[in-house]
C-alpha cells in the first residue's frame, strides 16, 4: 500500500504557497460543480451499498505521502479501508487466474487482458505493471533543475496507447507512447514528465521537410553553429543550433544557462522531423473528468462467467462484494474501469441477481477512486444511472454531467439578489445615466432568443461620418460583486445551448426579463458610440453607461430581407415585429441599409489588415412540435449575420483597449495563439499536392490564399469544405488571460491570431458570458476613474481614461493612480492572481459548453439516423491505402474511415504506384469465413432491382450506388449509406458504408 500511498500524495502537494490558494478557490468552485443536481438516479452510499457502511466509495482517494516524514495533515484510513480499495488486490470468486510475465512493465498490460476482466489476481504478487510515483520533494527538485516538466495531458481518441503533453512555450507535444509509459494519468490530468533520451525520439508522423533538399543526415550532424548541451533530463545531451540559442530572449535569461524550456524548444526546433517522447512520474491534478466518466457496465460477460461457474458451485448463486463487473467508457479516451459490486446502486444488484442483462442498455456514470501500479485498470464505482442509451434524455443527461455543467434551479439566495417584478428604472439611475430613449435603438437576434444582450442604433452626421452604437445590456448594476448572484454566475461561467433547450447562466428574470433588452421597454446599458467616415477610420468615440428603449426586435431574416431590398414599404408584411415608439418602418429600414454598409467597409478593412475567417456551412436540425428531430437543412451564415458581427468585434476590440490601458496588470483579456506550425506545414504540402498554392507567413496571406482556393475550386463546394476544415485543423483554442501574466511587449502572445488585432476581449454578451460581467465592471472602474480625475484635476468632459488618445500621464501621476485603486476597489475588479484564475476556470468552462454543443449536435444526427435507419450521401476520398479509406461527408462535415481489409466476399487491390484502390466482390462465398467482417458491415449493397424499394431516405432518387469493381483515387466521390451505430448496445455514433448495387447474392 506504500507506493499507492505515495501516487496520491504527489498529486495534492507538488504546488507552492500561491498555487495552493488558487488550488483552493478552484476546489471551492469544483466542490460546488460536483454538488448539483443531475436530475437522474443519483447513487447515494446507502443505495450503493445495499444497506451496507458505504463511506468508502465515497470519501475518494486517500491523501497519502511518499514517505513517513511527508504525512503530516493527511487522510489516514485504516488498513481494511485501504484494502478494500485496491480491487486489484482481491481476488475474483469464480474466474481463472491472470497469469502476468515477468515483461509487464514493458508491455501493454491492456492487451495481456483479452478484454476478459472476469479473473483472479493474486493478492500476494509483488509484480508491478506500472511505475511509482515520484515523491513531492522529488518531483520539486526535478521541476528546479530542469529534469522534468508539468504539462497537461491528452489522449488520442482514435488509439489510447497514444498521448500527448502540452508543455507550455515548447511547439510541438511530447509523445507518451504505450499504457505503461502513461503511468495511470488519464485525460485531462495535469502530469509530471521526463523526457526520454533524445537518441529514442522517433521520426514525426507526416513531417514535411521545408527544403527537400536537405537530407535527413545534415540534421544530425554537428556544424561549427552547434554545440552539445545538457538540457534535460539525467545525463541526456542533445544538439542545440547557435543560431536558434541567440534567437531566444535575452531577457528571460537570469544566468549564463538556458531555461529547461527554452533549450528544449530550441532543440525542438532544431529538429522539426523529430517527436519528442517521455514518460509520465508523477500527476500533479487530477482532471475533473475522472468523476464523471460515463459508459455501459458489460454485464452479459459477467453473467455468462457466472452461469458456467454456478453449474459446479451452488454457492456462487448470490452476489458477493468481492466480485467486480467491467465498464466500457463512451469516451475512447479513457480506459476500461472496473465497478465492485459493493459500489453498485442497489437497484443494479437487484437486477443483477435475476441475471437482468438488460442492465448493459442503461447509460451510467462513474467515478475513478484508484489505480494500483499492480492492476491495468482503474477502480471505479457508479454514482448515477441515466437511463437507457438509445433515448435523448438520458444521453443529454449524460452530457451535462460528464463535462459538469451546473443544471440545478438558482438558489433562493441569488434570487434574492433580485429586485422584484414588475420592475422600472429608477429614476435616480436614469439622472446619473445618459438617456438614449429617443434614439431608434433595436435588436437583431435569433428568431427564438429570449436573452437580449445587445442593440445597434446608427445617425448620420455632417461630411459623410456616420454615428454607428452599440448598446449591451448592463448586467453588472444587478450582479454586484461578492454576492450569492455573483458566485453562482461564475460557477456557471456561461449559458450552455443544446438546439431545443437552453441553460442560462443568470436567472431568466435577469436574463430574459429585466436585463433583456427587451423591445418598448426602458433597459440599462453600456453604450460605446464610434465616429467613423467613409474609410471605416474611428474618427472619435465615447463609452458610458445609458438608458435605452429598443423600438423592435428584428430577426436576423428580418434584417437580411430588408439589406436584401425585399421590404420597401411603410406597412411591414405579416409575421414581422411590432414596431414600438416615435418610430416608422421607414427609420428602422435606413438604419439597417446604413449599418450594412458601414460594415461591409469595415469588414474589407479588417481583412485587408490580416484578418482570418475559416467557416464552412453546417446541418440545421428541423424539430417537431415534440422537440424531436425529423429532419435537417445545410445552412450557412447571411450578411445580417455579418452585420452584427463586425460591430461586436469592434465594441470587444474597444473595451480590450481601454480596460488593458486602464488596469494593465488586471484586464481579463482574450487571446487566439498562432496555429501548430507544424500542422500548418502539413496542409501547406497537401495543397501544394493538389496543385494549390498556400501562403502562410501570416494570418492575412493565409486568408487570402484560402480565398483564391474558393475562387479556384467554386464549382466544388464540396472540395472547398475539405480544404476549409483541414485549415482548421493546426488552429489553437482562443482562451481568456489575465494582463498581468504576460508582458505588454509580447504582441504574439497576447494578441488575437485570426482577427490580427493586438488586443481583444469579450464585452458584448453580459447575460451569457461571465468574463463580460468582469469587462464591465474593469469599464465601470475606468470610467469613474475618469471622472473623479477629471473632477480634481479641474478639467471636467476630458476622457483621460477612456478616449481615443489615452492619458498616460495623467494614469501615472498620484491622482490618477489613487482614482484608478479607489474605483477597481468600488467596482470589484480582481487582482492579477485572481483574475488569473477566474481566466483559467472560464476557460474550462468555455471547452465544456462546447464540448456539450458538439456532442448535442451529434446526438441529434443520431437520433435522426436512428429513424430513418438510412440517410445516402456523396462522400469524398481524403484518405487512402490498402487497409481503409478516410471520407468526408461535406452535408454534415464529418470524417469517417471505412476499412476494407478481410471482408467476406470483398478483395482488395492497393495500386501503390499510383495510390489506387480497387474493390472487387466475389461470386461465391470463401471457405471458412473465419474472423472475417461481414460484406455488409462495409457495403450497403442493394439489387438493382430493390433499389427503389429501399428503407432509405427521399434521397435515394439523388445518390446513384456505385457498381464492383470499384476504382477509388484520392479526392474522388463515392456514394455512402450513413446509419446510427450504438445507443442500447454502446456509445452513439455515425456509421458510414459504402452504397454499392450489383446483381450478385450476398
Amino acid at each position: 500500500m506504500k507506493s499507492s500511498v505515495a501516487e496520491q500524495s504527489t498529486a495534492e502537494k507538488i504546488q507552492n504557497g500561491d498555487k495552493e490558494k488558487k488550488k483552493k478557490r478552484r476546489s471551492s468552485r469544483r466542490s460546488k460543480h460536483n454538488s448539483v443536481g443531475c436530475g437522474t438516479e443519483e447513487v447515494h452510499n446507502n443505495e450503493a451499498s445495499d444497506g451496507r457502511n458505504g463511506s468508502k466509495a465515497k470519501n475518494g482517494n486517500p491523501s497519502p505521502s511518499c514517505s513517513s516524514s511527508n504525512q503530516q495533515g493527511l487522510d489516514i484510513r485504516t488498513s481494511d479501508e485501504l484494502g478494500e480499495m485496491r480491487a486489484c488486490s482481491v481476488a475474483f470468486n469464480s474466474m481463472p487466474s491472470m497469469h502476468l510475465n515477468g515483461q509487464a512493465e514493458n508491455g501493454d498490460p491492456s492487451s495481456r487482458m483479452n478484454g476478459d476482466l472476469f479473473q483472479q489476481i493474486d493478492d500476494t504478487s509483488e509484480r508491478k505493471i506500472f511505475s511509482s510515483y515520484w515523491c513531492v520533494d522529488a518531483v520539486n527538485e526535478a521541476l528546479e533543475k530542469g529534469e522534468a516538466f508539468k504539462a497537461l495531458f491528452r489522449v488520442n481518441a482514435h488509439n489510447r496507447n497514444e498521448a500527448y503533453c502540452k508543455i507550455d512555450g515548447v511547439p510541438t507535444d511530447i509523445l507518451v507512447n504505450g499504457i505503461v509509459a502513461q503511468n495511470r494519468a488519464v485525460e485531462g490530468d495535469v502530469v509530471i514528465m521526463k523526457l526520454d533520451p533524445f537518441s529514442m525520439w522517433p521520426k514525426m508522423k507526416g513531417f514535411v521537410r521545408e527544403n527537400t533538399a536537405k537530407s535527413e543526415e545534415s540534421n544530425n550532424t554537428l556544424s561549427r553553429n552547434e554545440y552539445i548541451a545538457p538540457v534535460y533530463g539525467k545525463g541526456i545531451e542533445v544538439c542545440v543550433s547557435q543560431c536558434e540559442i541567440t534567437s531566444l530572449d535575452s531577457s528571460s535569461r537570469q544566468t549564463e544557462f538556458f531555461t529547461a524550456v527554452e533549450k528544449l524548444r530550441a532543440t525542438v526546433l532544431s529538429f522539426p522531423s523529430k517527436r519528442p517522447t517521455g514518460q509520465v512520474v508523477a500527476v500533479a491534478e487530477k482532471s475533473l473528468r475522472r468523476d464523471s466518466i460515463v459508459g455501459f457496465l458489460n454485464v452479459k460477460q459477467w453473467i455468462h462467467y457466472r452461469q458456467g461457474d454456478a453449474k459446479k458451485n451452488e454457492e456462487l448463486l448470490s452476489l458477493c462484494d468481492n466480485e467486480y463487473l467491467q465498464l466500457m467508457p463512451a469516451d475512447p479516451k479513457f480506459p476500461k474501469l472496473i465497478v465492485p459490486f459493493r459500489d453498485l446502486p442497489g437497484s443494479i444488484r437487484r437486477r443483477l441477481e435475476s441475471s437482468d442483462a438488460t442492465i448493459e442498455a442503461e447509460l451510467v456514470a462513474a467515478q475513478i477512486v484508484d489505480w494500483a501500479e499492480g492492476c491495468p485498470y482503474p477502480q471505479a464505482y457508479v454514482t448515477h444511472v441515466f437511463g437507457r442509451g438509445g433515448e435523448l434524455e438520458p444521453q443529454i443527461k449524460a452530457i451535462l454531467h460528464q463535462n459538469s455543467v451546473c443544471h440545478s434551479d438558482f438558489s433562493p439566495d441569488s434570487l434574492g439578489c433580485l429586485p422584484h417584478l414588475p420592475w422600472e428604472v429608477p429614476e435616480e439611475e436614469v439622472q446619473r445615466r445618459k438617456d438614449l430613449r429617443n434614439l431608434c435603438v433595436f435588436t437583431i437576434d435569433p428568431s427564438t432568443a429570449t436573452d437580449l444582450d445587445d442593440a445597434l442604433s446608427v445617425e448620420s452626421l455632417s461630411g459623410g461620418v456616420f454615428r454607428v452604437g452599440v448598446h449591451i445590456a448592463d448586467v453588472s448594476y444587478f450582479a454586484l460583486p461578492d454576492t450569492a448572484l455573483d458566485t453562482e454566475a461564475q460557477l456557471r461561467s456561461t449559458s450552455v445551448y443544446m438546439l431545443q433547450r437552453k441553460l442560462p447562466m443568470l436567472p431568466p428574470v435577469l436574463s430574459e426579463n429585466i436585463g433583456s433588452l427587451k423591445p418598448g421597454a426602458d433597459r440599462l446599458a453600456f453604450s460605446i458610440f464610434w465616429d467613423l467616415n467613409v474609410d471605416g477610420d474611428v474618427i472619435d468615440r465615447w463609452i458610458g453607461r445609458t438608458v435605452i428603449r429598443s423600438c423592435c426586435k428584428l430577426s436576423y431574416d428580418h434584417a437580411q430581407g430588408i439589406i436584401d431590398g425585399l421590404f420597401r414599404s411603410d406597412v411591414p408584411p405579416n409575421g414581422w415585429p411590432v414596431l414600438h415608439g416615435p418610430f416608422n418602418w421607414s427609420d428602422v429600414i435606413r438604419s439597417v441599409r446604413s449599418l450594412s454598409e458601414i460594415s461591409t467597409v469595415l469588414r474589407q478593412k479588417r481583412f485587408r489588415n490580416g484578418a482570418l475567417q475559416l467557416e464552412n456551412s453546417k446541418p440545421a436540425f428541423l424539430f417537431d412540435e415534440s422537440g424531436t428531430p425529423y429532419d435537417f437543412v445545410v445552412c450557412g451564415r447571411q450578411g445580417s449575420n455579418f452585420l452584427v458581427e463586425e460591430f461586436m468585434l469592434l465594441a470587444n476590440t474597444t473595451a480590450a483597449e481601454i480596460i488593458s490601458r486602464a488596469y494593465p496588470n488586471s484586464a481579463l483579456l482574450r487571446r487566439h495563439p498562432e496555429p501548430n506550425m507544424r500542422k500548418l506545414k502539413e496542409f501547406e504540402a497537401f495543397c501544394s499536392k493538389h496543385g494549390l498554392e498556400l501562403d502562410i507567413s501570416s494570418s492575412g496571406r493565409f486568408h487570402e490564399s484560402l480565398e483564391k482556393i474558393r475562387e479556384k475550386l467554386k464549382d466544388d463546394s464540396a472540395l472547398v469544405d475539405i480544404f476549409i476544415n483541414y485549415a482548421t485543423r493546426p488552429m489553437q483554442l482562443a482562451t481568456y488571460f489575465c494582463s498581468g501574466e504576460l508582458r505588454e511587449d509580447n504582441v504574439t502572445e497576447r494578441g488575437h491570431y485570426a482577427l490580427a488585432v493586438p488586443l481583444y476581449t469579450h464585452f458584448t454578451s453580459p447575460l451569457r458570458r461571465y468574463p463580460d460581467i468582469v469587462v464591465h465592471r474593469t469599464v465601470a472602474a475606468a470610467l469613474e476613474a475618469e471622472e473623479f480625475f477629471s473632477r480634481h484635476s479641474k478639467t471636467s468632459g476630458r476622457r483621460c481614461f477612456t478616449g481615443i488618445h489615452f492619458d498616460n500621464d495623467a494614469a501615472e501621476s498620484m491622482e490618477g493612480k489613487e482614482a484608478l485603486s479607489i474605483a477597481a476597489l468600488k467596482h470589484g475588479v480582481p487582482c492579477s492572481e485572481m483574475l488569473a484564475d477566474v481566466a483559467g476556470y472560464c476557460n474550462e468552462r468555455k471547452l465544456a459548453c462546447r464540448n456539450v454543443r458538439d456532442a448535442c449536435d451529434k446526438l441529434y444526427m443520431w437520433f435522426l439516423l436512428k429513424k430513418k435507419r438510412i440517410i445516402l450521401s456523396e462522400a469524398r476520398v481524403v484518405g487512402l491505402g490498402p487497409r481503409f479509406m478516410s471520407i468526408y461527408i461535406s452535408k454534415l462535415g464529418i470524417e469517417r474511415r471505412i476499412y476494407y481489409d478481410e471482408v467476406d466476399l470483398l478483395t482488395t487491390e492497393w495500386l501503390e504506384g499510383t495510390s489506387t484502390l480497387i474493390l472487387s466482390m466475389l461470386k461465391t462465398r470463401r471457405g471458412g469465413r473465419g474472423n472475417n467482417k461481414l460484406l455488409k458491415e462495409v457495403a450497403h449493397v442493394l439489387s438493382p432491382y430493390d433499389l427503389y424499394g429501399s428503407e432509405t431516405d427521399e434521397s435515394k432518387d439523388e445518390i446513384v450506388p456505385a457498381v464492383f469493381p470499384l476504382t477509388v483515387r484520392l479526392l474522388a466521390t463515392v456514394p455512402v449509406a450513413l446509419h446510427a451505430v450504438g445507443g442500447d448496445d454502446g456509445p452513439i455514433d455515425i456509421g458510414v458504408r459504402l452504397y454499392m448495387s450489383t446483381y450478385h447474392s450476398t
